[in-house]
């Protein structure tokens, strides 16, 4: 789960982690009461959880509260990159001599964490890592041991950072990664930290994605969860109990088993296609979840074919191919692109049998994965809706 920037902030600051006063504002008036109670020049901050917003427009100056309303009013209900503007953080100005980064973050290559900084904040890091990768200091932390000083020590001057912020920036890189293990984060970032004329460092932005599996251990951030951010299908999923993540293609995915399913996405690539989700439907395939998984997929106005993917193992292929049809039953009119099935493993040859004799025209069986892919991808009309797929 993803928390907006000031939810993220309100957390950094429960840890110590030294952030601007600002207040939350949902409409234009609150923003210009916001502003007054803070006084002074402010930042009116569009939140949403995408990056861009300062480009976008979302991040805007305002020298007194008739301006952060005017600000407020323009701000609020924009659209940056497919996210609406609900609300805005208006936050005091900071007079910025330098601007970082630094985040914590969970490694699975190492399977522990990995810490990192640079001198290069207020840009995208992903910029930073494509024109000038060795501005980023990377140092690996063994969950078990913890962020030492002489990680602390690596980063901050191993990034090169200003003789002025590395005392504080030390001091807030410590309490980020208290942050980052009491709240079972998978990431905590900042971007830009920054030190302020008068030799302040403060978190200038936040970001923080929380591990869904430990939100039970913390109902106070389970709290946080806006379901005005949450894309309608990953909601629906995760209503259904379905294992969705929603990616930026047109071929629907449903498969049985995260490599499977992560398998099927490379090889819909590989045959030219771009995947619209990744679904697992896990060791069961009944008419239940089978229809349940087609009708979150369904539901993305993107999909232009849909391509299910089981290897039987304990889960039998003719079971699954009956839960298919079963499933196409169920969902009528609802299914309106091809569906392209591929069974292997116990009993696919019976489910091949079931599926050859539907009535459906919607039904395409395929040999291979590959097969499958290649299928998937034409029957999508690949060729015509890359464009509006990318």
């Amino acid at each position: 789960m993803d928390l907006f920037e000031h939810q993220a902030k309100e957390l950094f600051a429960k840890y110590g982690v030294a952030v601007p006063r600002g207040k939350v504002a949902w409409s234009p008036s609150e923003a210009e009461a916001a502003a007054a109670e803070i006084g002074g020049t402010v930042v009116v901050k569009a939140q949403v959880q995408i990056g861009g917003r300062g480009k976008a427009g979302g991040i805007q100056l305002a020298k007194d509260p008739a301006e952060a309303r005017q600000q407020a009013e323009r701000i609020l209900g924009m659209d940056i990159r497919g996210h609406t503007v609900r609300r805005v953080l208006v936050e005091q100005a900071s007079e910025i001599a330098a601007e970082y980064y630094v985040a914590i973050l969970h490694d699975r290559a190492s399977k522990g964490f990995l810490a990192m900084a640079s001198a290069e904040g207020g840009v995208e890091i992903e910029q930073v890592a494509e024109e000038n990768p060795e501005a980023i200091v990377k140092v690996l932390v063994n969950p078990l041991v913890g962020l030492r000083s002489y990680h602390v020590n690596q980063l901050v001057f191993g990034a090169g950072f200003d003789e002025r912020a590395r005392k504080g920036a030390a001091q807030l890189l410590a309490r980020l990664y208290e942050v980052f293990v009491a709240a079972d984060c998978m990431l905590v970032e900042v971007n830009p930290l920054v030190l302020t004329t008068d030799g302040q460092v403060i978190a200038l932005d936040g970001k923080v994605s929380l591990d869904d599996s430990a939100l039970e251990r913390h109902p106070d951030l389970e709290e946080l969860r806006d379901t005005f951010a949450v894309d309608p299908q990953e909601q629906a999923a995760k209503e259904k109990g379905l294992n969705y993540i929603k990616l930026d293609g047109y071929v629907g995915i449903i498969g049985n088993g995260a490599g499977l399913v992560m398998s099927t996405l490379d090889v819909v690539a590989q045959a030219g296609g771009k995947a619209a989700n990744f679904l697992d439907i896990g060791g069961g395939a009944s008419a239940e979840t089978m229809a349940a998984g087609l009708e979150v997929i369904l539901s993305d106005p993107k999909v232009r074919s849909v391509l299910v993917n089981i290897f039987g193992g304990i889960t039998r292929g003719d079971l699954v191919a009956q839960g298919i049809l079963d499933a196409l039953d169920r969902l009528g009119d609802k299914v309106k692109v091809p569906l392209v099935v591929r069974l292997d493993g116990t009993n696919a040859e019976e489910g091949r049998a079931l599926l050859a004799g539907s009535p459906s025209d919607k039904v395409v069986p395929a040999a291979t994965m590959l097969d499958a892919a290649r299928k998937a991808v034409e029957l999508a009309g690949a060729g015509a809706d890359t464009k509006a797929g990318a």
